[in-house]
């Protein structure tokens, strides 16, 4: 007899039910749509192409439309059941995908940057520094996941290192994302004015700092614990690839800083300080940076290669199931190819170029694939699984296997015995009533 119960089909799931198990983690899907108009923005072959730019908007429109609807969603969520915010941020695991919120709306500032303001000319300086407006109200957010979650995990939460994932790493990505953002800014803000152009790249430095020493400790941890019970079981294996959004994400920034400060170095008026008023400071900037960021590749390069090892080890082992851990595949695999143009563009050498955009094409492919699955696998409500197992008690779920359904008629008949007792205890005569109706 198999262990697996028999699924109960449900082919149009209630909107009350969906929006209470609407997770932060759907944000994945606005990172995975971003990612996609960001690379095709930045292709390595004629960018500027009118098909290219057509391409991004239509994704940008998508994802901002994505961004609007899950936004909306969610504050639906914590309104009509406000218990949830407080099981789901306590929770070890799910309370981390809080942090794919300011990475989504990163993706849609970089859109506005690139392809709007860059391509488009759309807004000019007004729109530009509206853009600016809503990165620092993200970098905000950011640093609140990223404090936030290191609080509440060193103090209101349980974990385990055997059952540690490289979700860990999670709450400290969005300052690296936000920060690879705010190079973007930079380099768009310097016609304008490099002082606030200085100010944004500055900035950029202690974001990326930050993000990238955590992401580097969380990662140390992560692979002593590969090291010491293997490769994540199932469908927990998806989540080895997060860490080369972590990595890749990191080398976007830092070559966005050395370029940016390349770009502003020396400042005018600052001939008395040695550090601003240097033109070489920022050429040595320049290199150091662009050197770090190979050295993230190279890392990223590592970890891809021993994640895709680790799930072709697993699917060959057993089946995995389609869920929606499947999108935080999409933004690893665009950040990585967005790195690798990036590199082509400073080395120019031809084999960044090719791997970027073969990369960037896998990267579309994919996002096509996890599309439709989704699409097909929305109606049957399986894709809206409760994040935590108490929110069961906050209102009644509907039943999605039948040994649930088991399971509350158990439940039902152990509450009326126990009535019944109690009754005879008192000497009730209405004692059998309980169990007749």
């Amino acid at each position: 007899m198999s262990g697996t119960p028999a699924p109960i089909r449900i082919s149009k799931p209630s909107l009350r039910y969906a929006i209470r198990n609407f997770t932060p983690a759907w944000f994945s899907v606005v990172m995975g749509t971003g990612i996609v108009s960001n690379l095709f923005t930045n292709f390595p072959y004629d960018r500027s192409a009118v098909p290219f730019k057509t391409f991004s908007a239509i994704f940008f429109f998508l994802n901002l439309t994505i961004f609007i609807l899950f936004t909306i969603t969610s504050i639906a969520r914590y309104l009509l059941f406000p218990n949830i915010w407080s099981i789901m941020i306590h929770h070890p695991v799910h309370s981390l995908y809080v942090a794919t919120f300011p990475m989504g709306a990163a993706t849609l500032i970089n859109a506005c940057v690139n392809l709007l303001h860059a391509q488009y000319g759309f807004g000019g300086k007004g729109f530009l520094y509206t853009i600016w407006g809503f990165w620092w109200l993200d970098v905000a957010i950011s640093c609140i996941c990223c404090w936030g979650m290191i609080h509440i995990m060193t103090t209101s939460q349980e974990h385990s290192f055997e059952t540690m994932g490289s979700t860990l790493a999670l709450p400290f990505v969005p300052v690296t994302v936000i920060s690879s953002s705010g190079g973007t800014l930079a380099t768009a803000l310097q016609p304008f004015s490099p002082g606030h152009a200085l100010l944004t790249a500055t900035f950029t430095v202690f974001l990326t700092s930050i993000g990238l020493s955590l992401t580097l400790m969380a990662m140390s941890v992560y692979l002593v614990r590969l090291i010491f019970y293997g490769q994540p079981k199932g469908g927990a294996v998806i989540s080895t690839i997060l860490p080369v959004a972590a990595f890749s994400q990191a080398g976007v920034s830092i070559l966005s800083i050395g370029q940016n400060f390349q770009a502003l170095l020396p400042v005018a008026g600052k001939s008395g300080s040695p550090f601003l008023g240097s033109g070489e400071v920022g050429e040595i900037i320049y290199a150091v940076c662009v050197g770090l960021s190979f050295v993230l590749w190279a890392m990223t390069t590592l970890w891809l290669v021993c994640s895709l090892l680790w799930i072709q080890a697993e699917v060959r082992r057993t089946r995995i199931p389609f869920r929606l851990p499947f999108w935080s595949t999409i933004f690893p695999m665009g950040v990585y190819a967005t790195q690798t143009i990036n590199l082509y563009r400073n080395f120019d050498v031809g084999f960044f170029r090719v791997y970027g955009a073969i990369l960037a094409t896998l990267t579309l492919v994919l996002w096509l694939y996890v599309a439709a699955k989704t699409v097909a696998q929305l109606r049957t409500g399986f894709l809206f699984e409760s994040p935590c197992p108490e929110i069961v008690d906050i209102i009644q779920p509907r039943f999605f296997w039948k040994r649930d359904v088991d399971h509350e008629a158990a439940k039902d008949e152990s509450r009326d015995s126990e009535e019944v007792e109690k009754r005879h205890s008192r000497g009730d005569d209405s004692a059998t009533m309980v169990l007749q109706d």
